[in-house]
């Protein structure tokens, strides 16, 4: 693999420097286009992969957190390269497993280079392990101090959890794989089942960086397992000291409850459910009709609506101006065609969310694309409600994962106060104003800092810049843990904790 020839697929895993075939059956992913199985088979793990790569990831633990900080930072930037360089062969199999266009998938490779590149500048400054020190006072009365050195060390390994909707920036090589390497983490991957082929393609990438660097055997692992129980095993597996996931809330909130119910319990950063409210305010609304509009429907419909920032809820106040923004709407996205979701569950189950909103007393079908006849499809929509029937309507606050969104007409400004107060935990709450509105937006910005964890001003919450200010988090149930971020480079600091040393001497003390 050190030269950019193309990959073998074999249908294996990665358990440490070892690759191993799965003896519980195997499993194909699948062409969403067409319902068609791709080729290799591979070999799901009974047990065994798990624990031994586990095994492996606590031998390695204190040999990888010991490399020096530009060795890791040199491993970062190996798998970062190997990724370039095989990316033809990895984007022409992001496309085919999960119907995503040729340029996201491009576009998403060098978002997820660019992240490890990000780690491996950070560790070339000594911030990022907070160092402190406090000089000791053996003359202070009534009590002398003592000096205290303290730092941020790595938790342990990780366990990661590739996610369905980013198959390369959520995954395999993804930001928790990154951010935990960086750190000093051991990481196991359970590879996406909806990906197979690329998340080989990508754990050969890390594998090779891996082996380049001379790094301890058991420093990243991948194992692929069919239904629940590899996740369940990984998650309990008391070697592992912390999760990284990104999926589903009730996913997320299974792997909390079982990482809370361990004998020692462990955290689980967890990335699930938001619908990530817009407010429209009246003069802005009034000035930018149009683009408004052509700014929610491109949003909306981008890679087929299933990114976690898709603006799932709009609200606005009545008077004309509403009037012609929803009138825009529905001939803006009667233009929209269905689009292939990335498997035929998430396309079921996103049909059966319109259904579930259809269904609300209400809640009215105000504008919809094109049906498409392609296997796993997802229709475009945009519903219409009031502000009384969301705040009493629970379900109007979950997350149908796709393109589809409810407007809500506010009958004056305090009715957006109302909601935002009422809503649950989000990645982002956006507000669309003019220096005309920006007496409302103060009012809203107290209430929004305490539901979301990214605030956008005049743009779309879809598209996360990666960064070290970046906030990809929130209360729940955007996350399990509303102190952390998933993206940007704070989000190191789920794998690391605080340790103090008292009077060491200083051959003692660490480098």
């Amino acid at each position: 693999m050190t030269a950019p020839g193309k990959i073998q697929l074999t249908g294996e895993m990665f358990i440490g420097a070892d690759r191993v075939r799965g003896q519980a059956g195997a499993r194909r992913s699948r062409n969403p286009h067409s319902g068609e199985e791709l080729d290799p088979p591979y070999g799901m793990d009974d047990g065994t992969a798990v624990t031994e790569a586990c095994r492996r990831a606590e031998a390695a633990f204190d040999a990888y957190r010991a490399t020096p900080d530009r060795h890791r930072a040199a491993f970062l930037t190996g798998i970062a390269t190997n990724l370039e360089e095989h990316s033809a062969q990895i984007v022409s199999a992001v496309v085919l497993e999960t119907g995503l266009a040729e340029a996201r998938a491009r576009t998403e490779l060098a978002r997820t280079a660019g992240q490890l590149r990000m780690f491996a500048s950070l560790l070339g400054t000594p911030e990022w392990r907070d160092p402190r020190h406090v000089p000791a006072q053996p003359d202070r009365t009534p009590l002398p101090r003592p000096e205290l050195r303290s730092r941020l060390i790595p938790l342990g390994p990780v366990a990661v959890f590739g996610a369905s909707n980013f198959p390369l920036a959520f995954s395999v090589a993804g930001g928790d794989t990154a951010s935990a390497l960086a750190a000093g983490c051991p990481v196991v991957v359970k590879g996406h089942l909806a990906h197979l082929r690329t998340s080989e393609l990508v754990g050969a990438c890390v594998a090779d960086a891996a082996r380049q660097a001379d790094l301890p055997d058991g420093v990243f692992s991948l194992v692929f397992g069919d239904g629940n129980e590899t996740g369940a095993q990984l998650v309990g597996d008391p070697r592992i000291a912390a999760v990284g996931f990104t999926g589903s809330r009730a996913g997320g909130t299974a792997l909390t409850s079982l990482a809370q119910r361990r004998p020692i319990p462990i955290p689980v950063y967890a990335e699930m459910s938001a619908i990530n409210p817009v407010f429209l305010l009246p003069h802005r609304l009034a000035a930018a009709t149009d683009h408004i509009a052509a700014g929610y429907v491109a949003s909306l419909t981008a890679s087929a609506g299933q990114f976690c920032t898709n603006p799932g809820l709009v609200l606005a106040v009545e008077g004309s101006e509403l009037d012609a923004f929803r009138e825009t709407l529905v001939e803006m996205l009667r233009e929209q065609p269905a689009q292939t979701m990335l498997t035929s569950t998430i396309a079921e189950a996103y049909r059966a969310g319109q259904t579930e909103l259809a269904g609300i007393p209400e809640v009215s079908l105000l504008a919809q694309g094109t049906a498409n006849p392609t296997h796993a499809a997802g229709v475009p929509a945009i519903y219409h409600t009031d502000a009384k029937t969301l705040l009493t309507e629970p379900r109007l606050q979950e997350e149908v994962f796709g393109a589809t969104s409810v407007l809500v007409s506010c009958a004056n400004p305090d009715d957006l106060i109302q909601v935002a107060r009422h809503l649950a935990g989000q990645l982002t709450a956006t507000l669309h104003a003019d220096p005309d509105d920006h007496a409302l937006a103060a009012s809203l910005l107290p209430v929004l800092e305490r539901r979301a964890g990214r605030i956008v001003y005049n743009a779309w919450p879809t598209g996360v810049e990666v960064g070290p200010a970046t906030v990809h988090g929130g209360p729940y149930p955007a996350t399990s843990d509303a102190r952390s971020t998933s993206v940007g480079t704070m989000a190191i600091n789920r794998f690391l904790r605080p340790v103090a040393y008292q009077d060491l001497p200083e051959n003692l003390l660490p480098t």
